[in-house]
């Protein structure tokens, strides 16, 4: 495995009594932000927390920032931020308590950097954490990963339980605070909006499987909706790449998963449109076809 990624899973599996995950098998580059998507249950954060050292792997490899986990986890976290939706702060304690304790613990903490993200995200550091709102408290967690430079940095559903105009402040101000640096991200969400704003690599899971593994630019482009008339009797056309079709009378939308000019050549029926589809668009026609293909 190689050790310059950010990080790589080879074959992981986790059984549990009622959900396994099965061979998971992801790699993250230098710089690079992957998107992990999911429906809820779908085996997003069991990853994270198997990267993380948190859960120990029935089989197959680990390796963060090129130390084996969960053997060498305390190595790998001095370069890792994490944040989860699951995490709390203290609330009698304020901010600058927090901070404190994280540079404390954390040599890399920068205090000049931790200084410009609380004027960036508009937080008093001498505010106690129970006077801050939700949307407020998910930024000072932010806060707190970023300002110890890490290399990696860990998103587990971030915004989870954020109003959408919070939601819409944080990720904006998010990628603002991206484009400082250079780092390696694993964003985590079910909103394939906030994963589409920000990754340039996107994997989608469902019931412990990968189903899609690709560059979020490329895999957006290859995916359409093509509709065509048909007589209402007659059969569909014989192409490959079509994952899914409705029918509406004389009219059917074909789901294309790898379209091109020589794809639409081939086509004998009259086009009536050709659509782009959205990332929610395509990662619903993914995961359904996925699940097709393994009850067939």
């Amino acid at each position: 495995m190689n050790s310059a990624k950010a990080f790589e899973m080879k074959g992981v599996s986790k059984a549990f009594r009622f959900f396994s995950l099965e061979g998971i098998s992801l790699a993250l580059e230098p710089g690079q932000v992957m998107g992990l998507v999911g429906p809820n249950g779908a085996g997003k954060s069991t990853s994270i927390r198997l990267l993380m050292g948190l859960l120990t792997p029935d089989a197959g490899e680990i390796r963060l920032l090129g130390h084996a986990m969960p053997q060498q986890q305390a190595a790998a976290k001095a370069d890792v931020g994490f944040v989860s939706d699951d995490m709390r702060l203290l609330q009698h304690a304020t901010l600058q308590w927090h901070m404190d304790f994280i540079a404390a613990i954390y040599p890399g903490w920068d205090a000049a950097y931790a200084g410009r993200l609380l004027t960036r995200f508009g937080l008093k550091a001498a505010q106690p954490v129970k006077g801050l709102s939700t949307g407020e408290q998910a930024k000072a967690l932010l806060l707190l990963a970023l300002a110890r430079r890490p290399r990696l940095l860990v998103l587990d559903e971030p915004t989870s339980g954020l109003d959408p105009v919070a939601r819409h402040e944080m990720l904006t101000e998010f990628m603002d605070v991206l484009r400082d640096d250079e780092r390696s991200i694993l964003f985590s969400s079910h909103n394939t909006l906030d994963v589409e704003r920000i990754s340039d690599r996107l994997c989608f899971i469902d019931r412990g499987h990968v189903v899609a593994d690709d560059d979020t630019g490329s895999y957006l482009e290859r995916w359409r909706r093509v509709q065509v008339r048909l007589p209402a009797d007659a059969a569909l056309p014989a192409l490959p790449h079509v994952v899914g079709c409705e029918r509406d009378g004389s009219f059917a939308t074909l789901t294309v998963n790898d379209f091109s000019d020589a794809w639409l050549a081939r086509l004998t029926a009259p086009v009536q449109a050709v659509q782009r589809m959205s990332l929610e668009e395509i990662f619903v026609a993914t995961v359904m076809h996925s699940r097709e293909g393994a009850s067939a």
